[in-house]
């Protein structure tokens, strides 16, 4: 089958790396192959919140085998997404570094808002259309994902730090079931969860629905059992507890429908979810097909067409904080035409790669004034914190901070940004920005007529070259220009403003 044809998700969990290959087929997304590996990366981290180099060896050895499986692949083809775990990880990107060129394909660390979106948007496209309004839980190794929709719009969004790898070994350390454990892992995670009270409420849904891990572990156990088919039930999780409790022991268990890597961690994750089931007032849960992989996939689909929720986020995040639309239409407008001057079709950045600095290069155009309404004085260093600290669905912890770094260089002194001079592509989408702040300066549509602009990465400069008269028609601006000239001498990179 040639792959142009399909789409691949890895989902990079606390205890189990997923690949899923998928292929669209009349509106439908069709599995062409699935791969799974306990990988356990979450019982990788030590006190210290460091992965260890064992834990690090399991995923790079796993994504060696993914990464052999998708080899020939597009990049738009493909997105690997990594939770929890990664996200705690301290030296996360010692693994990611190293992980990235095993697979083949960026991999991104995504916020807990985003992965229970994912998993919405993932659990929603496998159900039967319907008006009833849905509660989903998902339970992984080291969080719980819960989100209230309906269709496929999901209303609202949270992720807790409670997991069944995190539970296992925080409450069953020495591997021993008993009730004096369960109790306290029980109590533990009611006390993590305690809001969900308020927001998940009973008269907020009409059906709960469970995915992945934890709650299609149990589901198994229970319909291997005779329980019926897909469905958790209070009699069901009692009758799992006090199978676990008779066993005393992960060695001892002989339950149909439990793997053997499911085991080590299932007692963590039965505790969460009774209690889930207790605050949340739930009489019964029906596993679903749907999971984070498939929401990644549709949403690499989506992201192909004008379906984008990254687009409708930040102009809701726009809208929120009182921008002015038209001064970011204009500085976006003019910051994209001086961007493609200073990349050229004839470089060797691809079309596509030129397309998502564009793209890019224009939300931060959008989110440059988030932060007038908190300060006029230092509203990009507002700006640039709001961006680092909210959880914006569609977007990456790395998007995010990238988007953060071009709101805080727009303006201002340019030494705060040294970690980020390094990349070319980052440092042309901020002289971009930076010269159509000035050159918008005055919120008219500026002049750039015999205006040019032209790049040479390799030595670290940039030429702008204006039209003989065209300081004496406008003195402010030429005069702010030349503070921008002198601003870049104090980087590595040089402005240089000429006059034809």
């Amino acid at each position: 089958m040639q792959t142009k044809s399909l789409y691949a998700a890895i989902d990079l969990g606390s205890n189990s790396f997923r690949l899923e290959i998928g292929q669209m087929d009349a509106g439908q997304l069709r599995r062409v192959e699935y791969i799974k590996e306990t990988v356990r990366q979450g019982n990788g981290l030590d006190a210290e919140r460091h992965l260890t180099e064992e834990a690090m060896t399991r995923g790079w050895e796993c994504l060696a085998r993914f990464g052999e499986r998708i080899a020939g692949f597009r990049p738009s083809q493909v997105r690997a997404v990594a939770t929890q775990t990664l996200r705690e990880a301290r030296n996360r990107d010692v693994f990611l570094s190293k992980a990235k060129r095993i697979l083949g394909f960026p991999i991104e660390v995504i916020a807990g808002k985003e992965e229970a979106r994912l998993i919405y948007l993932g659990v929603s496209h496998l159900l039967p259309q319907s008006d009833e309004r849905r509660l989903v839980v998902d339970i992984g190794g080291r969080s719980t994902e819960m989100i209230l929709g309906q269709r496929e719009k999901a209303s609202t969004l949270e992720s807790y730090r409670v997991g069944s790898v995190a539970w296992s070994m925080k409450f069953f350390p020495d591997g021993l079931w008993t009730p004096a454990c369960f109790k306290s892992a029980e109590i533990a995670a009611k006390a993590v969860l305690d809001e969900a009270q308020i927001l998940f409420n009973r008269n907020h849904w009409d059906k709960c629905y469970g995915s992945s891990g934890t709650v299609g572990a149990v589901a198994d156990v229970l319909t291997a059992s005779g329980w019926p088919e897909g469905l958790i039930t209070r009699e069901g999780l009692a009758w799992l507890k006090d199978r676990l409790l008779k066993a005393q022991k992960p060695d001892n268990l002989r339950l149909e429908g439990v793997k053997e890597d499911r085991k080590p961690v299932i007692g963590g994750g039965l505790a969460v979810l009774q209690a889930v089931f207790d605050l949340l007032h739930i009489d019964e849960m029906q596993a679903a097909q749907g999971a984070l992989r498939h929401g990644a996939l549709y949403d690499l689909i989506d992201r192909e067409s004008t379906q984008d929720v990254r687009s409708s986020m930040v102009d809701w995040l726009a809208q929120r904080f009182g921008t002015d639309k038209l001064q970011a239409e204009r500085v976006s407008r003019t910051a994209q035409s001086l961007l493609q001057s200073l990349i050229p079709e004839s470089a060797s950045t691809s079309a596509q790669d030129r397309q998502r600095y564009l793209q890019k290069l224009h939300w931060a155009c959008q989110l440059h004034e988030t932060g007038m309404r908190i300060s006029h004085s230092d509203y990009h260093k507002h700006g640039a914190y709001i961006l680092d600290n909210t959880d914006l669905p569609g977007f990456t912890l790395n998007e995010l901070h990238r988007l953060s770094q071009l709101v805080l260089g727009h303006r201002g002194k340019l030494r705060k940004l040294e970690i980020e001079m390094d990349d070319a592509s980052f440092v042309q989408q901020l002289m971009a920005l930076r010269l159509a702040v000035i050159l918008c300066h005055a919120r008219r549509d500026p002049d750039l007529s015999g205006l040019t602009i032209h790049c040479d990465a390799l030595q670290r400069t940039a030429r702008l070259t204006l039209r003989s008269d065209w300081a004496e028609l406008w003195p402010q601006s030429a005069h702010l220009l030349r503070e921008e000239k002198t601003a870049w001498q104090k980087t590595e990179w040089q402005v240089e403003v000429l006059t034809d």
